[in-house]
């Protein structure tokens, strides 16, 4: 499967446009957008930006969406898979959207029928999509210090997915290798277009420039 990933599009029809040339030339099987779609809102944009993408897409929202985006995305021809575990080509993709909190010992994923937590749907086949970037993981920001959440850290560690598809950090889009676990930070913000992962038996990342 060939997975197009993006976040920090900020409202921003040029950056959109940029998904929309790569996804014409690389033919993604699947788009994920992890998180801020808008500039603090409206929805209606986050929902304008996701009906011009043509292929299936799995998003979740950003820190700086307003309240509204996670209903404009429901309402939009994507999928919010914010707190779901959603199967594509075969593969389980676990969204957790916005802000998170310091601990993640309380978050329940919905699996169509039941929730159960976290930690209990997160597996070693397991796709993780997330705004924030796990803590040391392609997190550093200009200054130096590391922006990511300390509590999705734990998690990466105990749970060991497959993939971390995630953004926020603008200053620091690539791919590390931690343990069993590939993250990317897929960031538009500075000088990516985002990144198109192959997921088969390896996993290749290349960073669009």
């Amino acid at each position: 499967m060939r997975i197009l990933a993006a976040a920090d599009f900020h409202g921003s029809q040029y950056r959109l446009n940029l998904v929309l040339q790569n996804i014409e030339a690389k033919k993604p099987d699947l788009v994920v957008v992890c998180g801020d779609l808008t500039q603090f809102g409206p929805g209606e944009i986050a929902k304008n930006l996701l009906n011009q993408i043509p292929v299936e897409t799995l998003v979740v929202h950003g820190n700086i969406d307003s309240a509204d985006v996670p209903q404009a995305i429901d309402a939009s021809r994507a999928t919010n898979i914010h707190l779901k575990r959603v199967i594509s080509h075969g593969v389980p993709f676990i969204g957790i959207g916005g802000d998170l909190p310091s601990s993640l010992a309380d978050i329940r994923i919905s699996d169509g029928s039941s929730k159960k937590p976290l930690r209990a749907v997160l597996h070693e086949n397991s796709v993780l999509v997330t705004h924030l970037p796990p803590y040391k993981l392609q997190d550093k920001i200009f200054i130096g210090t590391h922006g990511g959440s300390k509590a999705l850290r734990d998690l990466v560690d105990t749970c060991a997915p497959r993939l971390v598809l995630c953004g926020h950090i603008h200053e620091d889009p690539g791919v590390t290798v931690s343990g069993k676990t590939t993250v990317v930070n897929c960031s538009m913000g500075k000088r990516t277009e985002g990144a198109l992962v192959g997921l088969s038996d390896t996993i290749t990342v290349i960073m669009l420039e």
